[in-house]
């Protein structure tokens, strides 16, 4: 018969701490995987200078150093070329962004899920884009255009269709990649 060297209450204090370290570990855990999932679910943000690190103006080396974008169409040299963000790839005849051989990235289209600083996403309705910029004017080619707060070098460009925003981008307002 073996005997235990520790009385019965040290070792039953010994486990509870054990336990209590493991839970507090385990809820630790649990807290930090519970705000990686919401941080997740956050829809990320386009503008007022970019998305994430890939920002207006950059070239293409620059932009191709973020890691983050994906080519899609040559320019050709003098054209602009067309791209992706890998994380938002668009269906095979559309680009994300525009990257311009003079101006740099021009141009980037917002994925489902992204909204502006003003929290205008795909699916925002003319009310809402109308209240989140009130100075928002129709354009000839009937797109809805602002400055964008924060960087009066872009713009927004909205397309609204039965009363909901179904595409818009932000740009450059010198770009020369598109009319």
């Amino acid at each position: 018969m073996t005997r235990n060297l520790y009385p019965e209450s040290v070792i039953k204090e010994d486990m509870m701490k054990m336990m209590m370290g493991a839970s507090l570990l385990a809820c630790s855990l649990l807290v930090a995987g519970a705000t990686s999932a919401v941080a997740e679910a956050k829809p990320t943000t386009l503008g007022p200078h970019g998305y994430g690190a890939v920002k207006l103006g950059m070239t293409t080396k620059q932009a191709q150093a973020t890691g983050q974008i994906v080519k899609k169409l040559d320019g050709g040299g003098a054209a602009c070329s067309g791209w992706d963000l890998k994380k938002f790839r668009t269906p095979k005849n559309a680009v994300g962004l525009y990257i311009s051989p003079r101006v740099g990235l021009a141009a980037i289209w917002a994925a489902k899920g992204v909204k502006t600083s003003q929290g205008i996403r795909i699916g925002s309705t003319y009310k809402q884009l109308k209240a989140a910029y009130p100075g928002i004017k129709k354009d000839f080619h009937g797109y809805y255009v602002v400055t964008v707060p924060g960087n009066k070098k872009a713009y927004y460009n909205f397309t609204v269709t039965r009363g909901k925003v179904t595409e818009y981008g932000i740009a450059l307002r010198n770009q020369d990649c598109f009319n």
